[in-house]
C-alpha cells in the first residue's frame, strides 16, 4: 500500500516541476517525511499529512481519492461554512410579512364572500403598450383572475400595465397576484410588494430610493444596514429581490403623470402597474409608452356575472324570490342601471347596502334618474355601514377625506393629522409651563407668586422658541415615525458630532432665555428688586450649561440609535405603539442625562463665580430643581414639536377632538371604521375603501 502511495507522490511531484525539498516546503512537513513516504520507509502517512501534499500538488478529483485510497484512508467530506446572508433573511421575513397582511385585507374586504366577482381582462390597444420585440415575443395576455400570475410571467420583460376604470377591480387584481405569486413557492421569484403610487412625486425622488423608503415606513426592520452600505430595503430594491406592484398611477398628483412615466422609463425593474385608462393615456400621448411593458384592459362585468353574484349574497326575498331579481331583471334591458352596475365597486356597494343590510331593497334603485344612482350608493354606503350612529360619525369621515383631499394623497397617517406651528407652539407653552408649575411648587414645597409667574413665562418662552423650531424642521423635511431604538453600543461617528453642535446651538437658546425669563419674574415678583449686571451672567451661565448639555444629550442619543427590530410591527397601530415606546425611551434617556450633567455643571460654575468675587446663590437643592425641570421641560417641548408622536398627541388626541373635528378616541375609530369595510389597511398607514369614496365624502363636508 505504501509503495503504491509512494509511486503516486513521486510522479505527480515530478509532473508538477517540484524536487522533494519544494513540494516539502510547499505542504509544510519535514523533507524525511516526503524522502520517506517516496522510498516506503514510512508507510502509515498521517491524515493531515496525506491532505497537506494533496492540497500542495493541488490534485482535484479522482487524483486526489487515488491518493487518499493509496494511503489507505478516506478524505473525510468538509461540510461547506455556511454564510449568513441578511439579504435572503430579509427576503423570507418580508415573504411572511406581506402574505400574512394581504390574506388578511382580502379577507376583511369580503372578496370571497360568497364567490369573487369575476374580474377578467383583455389587451390593450397597441398605443398604449410597447412593441412585441421589446416586449419579449408574443404572449396570450387575455386572462381572468386566477389566472393573473401566469399572464404575467408570459410577458418576457416582466413589466405589466393593467388599466381599467374607476372600481373596474385593480386593487382585487393587485392583492390576488400578490398572493398567488406568493404561493407559487418558486425561489427564484422576487418579493411582490404593494406600493400605493400615489405618494410618490417623481421630481422629488427617484423611484428606487423611494421604493426604499416605502419598504421602511411599513417594515421597519429593514432600516437596517446592508451589506454594501445603505439600507437592507435599499439592497433588496438594487438587486431586484422585490417586485413592486405599482397601484395606482392615476392617483399620482396632477401634472405629474408624464414625469412619473418618464421616470419609470429610466429603470428596468420588473413591475405591475394600474391605472385608470384615461390618465395613463395622456401621460403616453405626452412622452411614451411604459419601456418593454404589455398592457391589459379590465372588462366590464355582464349581466350574467350580476345574476350569479347578487342573488347569492342575501336569502331576503321578494314577491318575485330573490330580492335582486327585479333589478337584476332591469339590467338585462339595459339603461343606466346597467352601466352603473359593471365595475366591481359599485356591486360591492349595492352588496353592502342591500344584502347587508335587513331594511334595505333593491328595488329602490329602480326609482332613480341616470345621473343619481352611482351618488345614491355613494352616499348610502355610510349609513348602510353605521345606521343609528351615521349622524355622529359622518362629519369625521367627511373632515379625514377632505384633510386627505388637501393634503394630496389618500393615506391616513397617524403622524400627518397636523403640521401646524401655532398649535404646536401653544401645546408646547401649556405641558411646558404647567410640568415647571408642579415641579417646582413641589420642590419649594410652597405655591408662590413668582413661581407662577415664573411657570407662564417660561410657558410663552419656550412655546415661542420650539414653535419656531418646529416651523423650520417641518417646512425642510416633514417629520417621520421614529425608525430607531436606543442600545447599549454606538461610536461617535460624524452624525453625533453634527447631532451635538445642534443641540448645543438650540439648547444655547433655551438657556439663555430661561435665564433672562427666570431673573425677570423675579424682578416683577419682588418689591424693590433691582437689575443689575448679574442677569447678564445668568443669561451667559444658562446658555452655556443649558448648550452643552442639550448638545451631549443629543449626541449620546445619536450614538445610542439603532434600526428597529424584525419584531416591529409594521401596521398603523403597530407602529403607532412602536414610536411611542421609542420616543418614550430616547425622553427616558434625555431628562436624567440632562438632569445629571446641569447639577454638575451648575455647580463647577458657581465655584468658578465664588473665585471671581460674584456673589451666587446655588445648593444642590437648586440645582436638582434645575436639572428636573430643565431636563422634563425640555424632553416634553421636544417631544411634542419635534416628533412625529408628539404631533400625533397634540393633534390628533388633543386639537382635533376638542374643536370637534375628529372622535377622542381616534386609534378606536379608526380601527372600526376598517372592521367596517369602510377604510382598508396599507400597510402602516390605512386608507379609504376607494378613492371615490374618498371624493365624495370630501366633497360633501
Amino acid at each position: 500500500m505504501a509503495s503504491q502511495f509512494g509511486s503516486l507522490l513521486r510522479q505527480w511531484r515530478q509532473r508538477a516541476g517540484l524536487s522533494q525539498e519544494a513540494l516539502a516546503h510547499r505542504a509544510a512537513v519535514g523533507i524525511r517525511t516526503v524522502r520517506g513516504l517516496e522510498t516506503g520507509e514510512r508507510t502509515d502517512p498521517r491524515m493531515g499529512t496525506v491532505r497537506a501534499l494533496a492540497d500542495a500538488l493541488e490534485l482535484t478529483g479522482a487524483e486526489r481519492s487515488s491518493l487518499f485510497s493509496a494511503a489507505g484512508r478516506d478524505e473525510p467530506v468538509v461540510a461547506e461554512t455556511v454564510r449568513f446572508d441578511p439579504l435572503h433573511e430579509a427576503v423570507e421575513t418580508l415573504k411572511v410579512a406581506i402574505e400574512a397582511r394581504w390574506r388578511r385585507e382580502e379577507e376583511q374586504r369580503q372578496v370571497h364572500d360568497p364567490v369573487p366577482l369575476p374580474v377578467r381582462w383583455e389587451a390593450a390597444p397597441a398605443e398604449l403598450t410597447d412593441s412585441t420585440l421589446n416586449i419579449g415575443g408574443e404572449a396570450a395576455l387575455d386572462g381572468r383572475l386566477d389566472q393573473v400570475v401566469e399572464v404575467y410571467r408570459r410577458v418576457g420583460s416582466r413589466r405589466l400595465v393593467v388599466l381599467g376604470r374607476a372600481g373596474a377591480g385593480k386593487t382585487v387584481l393587485t392583492t390576488r397576484f400578490v398572493l398567488d405569486l406568493l404561493g407559487a413557492h418558486d425561489p427564484a421569484d422576487p418579493v411582490p410588494v404593494i406600493f400605493g403610487l400615489g405618494a410618490w412625486h417623481p421630481g422629488r425622488v427617484g423611484l428606487r430610493d423611494w421604493l426604499a423608503e416605502q419598504l421602511v415606513r411599513d417594515h421597519p426592520f429593514l432600516a437596517a444596514p446592508g451589506p454594501s452600505g445603505g439600507t437592507l430595503a435599499a439592497a433588496l430594491v438594487d438587486s431586484q429581490r422585490v417586485l413592486p406592484v405599482l397601484d395606482g398611477f392615476d392617483e399620482i398628483a396632477a401634472g405629474l403623470h408624464r414625469p412619473a412615466l418618464n421616470a419609470l422609463n429610466t429603470t428596468t425593474l420588473p413591475l405591475l402597474l394600474t391605472s385608470r385608462v384615461d390618465e395613463y393615456r395622456d401621460a403616453v400621448e405626452g412622452t411614451d409608452v411604459l419601456t418593454s411593458a404589455a398592457a391589459v384592459v379590465l372588462a366590464d362585468l355582464t349581466c350574467d356575472d350580476l345574476a350569479d353574484y347578487l342573488p347569492r349574497t342575501t336569502r331576503k326575498t321578494g314577491p318575485g324570490g330573490n330580492v335582486w331579481k327585479p333589478v337584476l331583471d332591469e339590467v338585462r334591458l339595459g339603461g343606466p342601471l346597467a352601466d352603473v352596475l359593471k365595475t366591481p365597486l359599485m356591486v360591492a356597494l349595492a352588496r353592502r347596502i342591500y344584502s347587508d343590510t335587513p331594511d334595505h331593497d333593491p328595488v329602490a334603485l329602480l326609482s332613480l334618474g341616470p345621473d343619481e344612482i352611482e351618488r345614491h350608493l355613494l352616499s348610502s354606503f355610510i349609513p348602510a355601514v353605521y345606521r343609528s350612529d351615521t349622524e355622529r360619525v359622518q362629519p369625521w369621515l367627511e373632515h379625514l377625506a377632505d384633510h386627505l383631499t388637501r393634503l394630496g394623497t389618500h393615506d391616513v397617517a397617524w403622524w400627518r393629522f397636523g403640521t401646524s406651528s401655532v398649535v404646536t407652539g401653544a401645546a408646547v407653552g401649556v405641558a411646558v409651563g404647567f410640568a415647571d408649575f408642579v415641579l417646582e411648587t413641589a420642590l419649594v414645597g410652597a405655591l408662590t407668586a413668582r413661581g407662577l409667574l415664573f411657570a407662564v413665562m417660561i410657558g410663552l418662552v419656550t412655546g415661542l422658541l420650539f414653535g419656531l423650531a418646529h416651523r423650520f424642521v417641518v417646512h425642510r423635511t416633514p417629520l417621520e415615525p421614529v425608525r430607531t431604538r436606543l442600545r447599549l453600543r454606538g461610536r461617535a461617528d460624524r452624525r453625533v458630532w453634527s447631532r451635538g453642535l445642534i443641540g448645543l446651538a438650540f439648547g444655547g437658546a433655551v438657556g439663555a432665555a430661561y435665564g433672562l425669563v427666570r431673573a425677570l419674574a423675579f424682578w416683577w415678583a419682588t418689591p424693590g428688586a433691582v437689575m443689575t449686571a448679574g442677569v447678564a451672567v445668568d443669561v451667559g451661565v444658562f446658555g452655556l450649561v443649558f448648550g452643552l448639555g442639550a448638545g451631549l444629550v443629543f449626541a449620546v442619543v445619536a450614538a445610542l440609535e439603532a434600526p428597529l427590530d424584525v419584531r416591529s410591527a409594521g401596521s398603523p397601530d403597530g407602529l403607532l405603539e412602536t414610536n411611542r415606546r421609542a420616543v418614550l425611551g430616547l425622553v427616558g434617556v434625555m431628562v436624567p442625562v440632562f438632569a445629571v450633567f446641569v447639577m454638575g455643571a451648575t455647580g463647577v460654575v458657581a465655584s468658578g463665580l465664588t473665585a471671581l468675587r460674584f456673589e451666587v446663590l446655588w445648593s444642590p437643592t437648586t440645582a436638582l430643581a434645575l436639572g428636573l425641570v430643565g431636563g422634563i421641560g425640555g424632553g416634553v417641548a421636544y417631544v411634542l414639536s419635534l416628533t412625529a408622536w408628539g404631533q400625533w398627541v397634540v393633534f390628533a388626541r388633543v386639537w382635533l377632538p376638542l374643536t370637534g373635528r375628529l372622535p377622542w378616541a381616534l386609534p378606536a375609530f379608526l380601527d372600526d371604521a376598517y372592521r367596517r369595510g369602510v377604510l382598508r389597511r396599507a400597510g402602516a398607514v390605512y386608507q379609504f375603501r376607494h378613492a371615490r369614496l374618498q371624493e365624495h365624502l370630501a366633497r360633501s363636508r
